[in-house]
């Protein structure tokens, strides 16, 4: 029975590895991301995936309204916004 369990003792040790390296800091990285959606309020300045600095101009459920700088309301997905911008 030791001998068995000796066998998956390496295949058990690469598993713990990889969930300590990769598995849990990206499931922080999101957990995060997603704290920052839900704490967007209008005046918020972020950065989109594609790369647009626009300011929030109203939030709603799922999407978010933004000001570009030609003064243009557009709407945004909120899976699309990147990163908040601190002041």
């Amino acid at each position: 029975m030791s001998q068995g369990m000796a066998q998956f003792l390496p295949l058990i040790l690469l598993f713990a590895i990889f969930y300590f390296l990769i598995i849990r800091p990206q499931q922080k990285q999101q957990k995060a991301h997603k704290a920052m959606l839900e704490a967007l309020t209008k005046g918020d300045k972020i950065v989109t995936n594609g790369g647009l600095m626009v300011e929030i101009v109203k939030v709603e459920e799922d999407f978010i309204k933004i000001k570009l700088s030609d003064g243009a309301v557009a709407k945004l997905d909120r899976a699309y916004v990147a990163r908040k911008l601190d002041a």
